[in-house]
């Protein structure tokens, strides 16, 4: 499948831009292949550069402003020179895609409203010229396919999904977004919180999974917000028990957000489970961590499980 972005002739040069993309399914951490094409009109044409950028609309910091489309991962692809009068030019390449891509398909349907594109920026006469966009479907990592199964298989009920144009308090992120993933929680969990936002942050060898927990509702109207990171290795992700981990995050997680919450007399516990009935194997330390949410902070970490993880 080729998927292909024509901008229309830039306006005094009579320069079109063609963009195409040989396969424009992909995940985080591969390359994107394809070929920008340059076509002259009736004059010879300066070109500065060729530019590809990883776009999407994102949510501002500000919540009383606009979302709006932002380029959070470019690269360029040719230097300067002279596009001769009635000549074309091809330019191949193989753009990098950084680790903390946001992820647009899982199970081979589109997250909700959630897209991303490809755009192609060339610079002529000091003007930038900025093609139309190729659409670009970013499959999750194996490591993210498996957590967002077994959310599904644990009753969660995807409610949202968007990108945020900000950084994460403690979390080591290259880019300037990060893609929140808002669920419903499932029955089993639900009590002391009614919202789950899960956050990817994949790098080549590991995935850290933030839980964000009861951003805005809680139990007898008080606002409590809760964040607990757990990390995963992406070798041997088909050996593990998912739900089984990623219902001891859960858990973990849940019951230190009852226990820091500002009431803690209307806090529950989640003390069974559909899947296991025992503590994480990788028990948290509620002392060390990100900081900035309500209670204390905490950090772990673990190795027969190939997780650890840390929360609030």
């Amino acid at each position: 499948m080729r998927f292909t972005g024509v901008s229309p002739a830039s306006g005094g040069t009579g320069l079109t831009v063609h963009t195409s993309v040989t396969n424009p399914s992909t995940r985080p951490g591969l390359r994107l292949p394809g070929r920008v094409t340059l076509t002259a009109g009736p004059t010879d044409v300066p070109v500065g550069h060729i530019r590809l950028g990883l776009v999407g609309t994102a949510e501002p910091e500000d919540p009383d402003q606009p979302r709006r489309l932002v380029q959070f991962h470019q690269a360029a692809v040719a230097g300067g020179f002279v596009l001769p009068a009635g000549r074309r030019r091809s330019v191949t390449f193989a753009l990098p895609l950084p680790w903390e891509t946001p992820v647009t398909v899982f199970g081979g349907v589109p997250l909700l409203s959630l897209r991303t594109g490809l755009r192609t920026e060339v610079a002529l006469d000091g003007l930038l010229d900025q093609g139309a966009m190729v659409p670009v479907f970013v499959h999750p990592l194996p490591t993210q396919q498996h957590v967002l199964a077994a959310l599904d298989t644990l009753g969660f009920t995807l409610r949202q999904v968007g990108l945020q144009a900000a950084r994460l308090p403690g979390v080591t992120q290259t880019l300037p977004v990060h893609q929140r993933i808002n669920y419903w929680v499932g029955p089993l969990y639900a009590g002391p919180v009614t919202e789950l936002e899960l956050i990817f942050v994949a790098d080549p060898a590991a995935l850290e999974v933030v839980l964000w927990m009861d951003r805005r509702l809680s139990l007898a109207g008080v606002t409590h917000q809760s964040i607990s990171r757990f990390k995963v290795w992406h070798v041997d992700a088909g050996q593990r028990d998912w739900a089984s981990l990623v219902d001891g995050w859960l858990r973990a997680a849940i019951d230190r957000h009852a226990q820091t919450a500002a009431h803690a007399e209307w806090s529950a516990h989640i003390t069974g489970s559909a899947h296991v009935s025992r503590p994480p194997e990788h028990p948290v330390d509620p002392t060390e961590g990100l900081g900035g949410g309500t209670g204390g902070d905490g950090s772990g970490s673990g190795s027969s499980g190939g997780g650890s993880g840390d929360g609030t």
